[in-house]
């Protein structure tokens, strides 16, 4: 059995939202119960007139509060785990309103999905829970979720949430493996759906503030990738002028026949970089981007390759290298929205390796106005107290 038990990211602000929709979630569940006239634990009468009623006419209203009710303990305890696990982030990201809006939604369009495909009366947050799910897929798909499994031992093991949520909550959890009646898994899947392309519809318009690790910006990338074999595969070489028609500058005709084959060997090191990350081969790349140094320090990388040539360098030892990366990549996309982490390890960089106290405390000063975390939070503070 595998089990997610926690993320490998935490929220840069308090999810006040998803706190509030697990409170609202426990209370209601507390007050459903009730002694009967024999004497025993049930329902109380008014939770059949808010389930969700598959069979005849629901109330429009049932496409919402049956999420709100639950059938027993582990039922809301799996559904306030998995909201807590996943809802937080997504909160963080898209706001309290919004999110509020979204879980809301989710619950509806489950409720229709779970209607539509022919099932019976149902109750749970499983189906709002899954498009919160689904949505965390979308926003956060390389993130490393920490599973706990056991078979013949226990133990536990990082997975990506992109593979976690596709093959094992997705496919194996809701299509192959259902086999429970009691279960909704149409709700589920339905909920799932609707987080997905919902999430991608608002990425893709920006309406939400995208970034280079979510779902929309690795289908970009693919389609690059994937225009570009295209386009070589046609016939085409990018680094020849003998086979494509292009437009020449008046600089690129001034310019001496050295400066001309600087260019081209440049040209030539930035695509054995992006072919090299294509690879997932990030230590070849990091090697080919250390020669485009040495012949060009001006150029420049996207910025997703140069953060992840600066990380690989981090983690190589290779102090000096790092440190110009990470001030070449604050130089130009200082936009970045996670710019403090960038700072911090600059800051620890320059305090711990380089022996530059003064670069070190400008970046931990900056670093220290923007972080959330409050491990890193404590780490800058410490590194600064320490040089001051």
């Amino acid at each position: 059995m595998i089990l997610p038990i926690r993320t490998n990211i935490s929220p840069r602000r308090t999810p006040y939202a998803n706190y509030a929709l697990i409170v609202v979630n426990v209370i209601i569940y507390f007050l459903q119960f009730g002694i009967n006239s024999e004497g025993h634990l049930g329902f109380k009468q008014w939770v059949g007139y808010f389930m969700l009623h598959g069979e005849g006419r629901p109330e429009l209203w049932q496409f919402v509060s049956y999420a709100f009710l639950h059938g027993d303990t582990w039922h809301i305890l799996g559904n306030m785990f998995f909201l807590y696990l996943f809802g937080n982030n997504v909160n963080d990201k898209v706001g309290n309103i919004g999110y509020t809006c979204f879980y809301l939604s989710g619950a509806v369009f489950s409720g229709v999905g779970h209607v539509l495909t022919g099932g019976g009366d149902v109750i749970g947050a499983s189906g709002a829970v899954a498009a919160v799910t689904g949505a965390y897929l979308v926003l956060f798909p390389q993130t490393l979720i920490t599973v706990l499994f056991w078979f013949f031992f226990i133990g536990t093991w990082e997975v990506p949430a992109l593979y976690l949520i596709v093959l094992k909550m997705i496919l194996f959890d809701n299509i192959i493996a259902k086999s429970s009646p009691f279960v909704a898994y149409e709700a589920h899947l339905s909920g799932y759906a609707m987080g997905v392309v919902s999430m991608v519809i608002l990425l893709a318009t920006g309406l939400i503030a995208g970034s280079s690790f979510d779902l929309w910006a690795m289908m970009k990338r693919w389609n690059r990738r994937r225009r570009y074999r295209d386009v070589v595969s046609s016939g085409y070489d990018p680094y020849s002028g003998r086979t494509a028609a292009r437009r020449i500058s008046v600089k690129e005709i001034i310019k001496s026949p050295a400066q001309r084959e600087k260019d081209e060997q440049a040209t030539r090191l930035r695509s054995q970089i992006s072919e090299r990350l294509a690879q997932r081969n990030l230590p070849a790349a990091t090697d080919v981007y250390l020669e485009l140094m040495r012949l060009d320090s001006e150029q420049i990388l996207p910025r997703q390759q140069l953060l992840d040539i600066a990380n690989q360098l981090a983690g190589d030892n290779r102090h000096v290298e790092s440190a110009q990366a990470y001030e070449q990549f604050l130089g130009h996309y200082g936009n970045y929205e996670y710019t403090e982490q960038i700072e911090l390890m600059l800051g620890v960089l320059y305090s711990r390796y380089l022996n530059r106290p003064a670069e070190a405390i400008k970046h931990l000063q900056a670093a220290a106005d923007k972080l959330s975390d409050p491990g890193q939070l404590k780490m800058c503070r410490d590194e600064l107290a320490a040089l001051q």
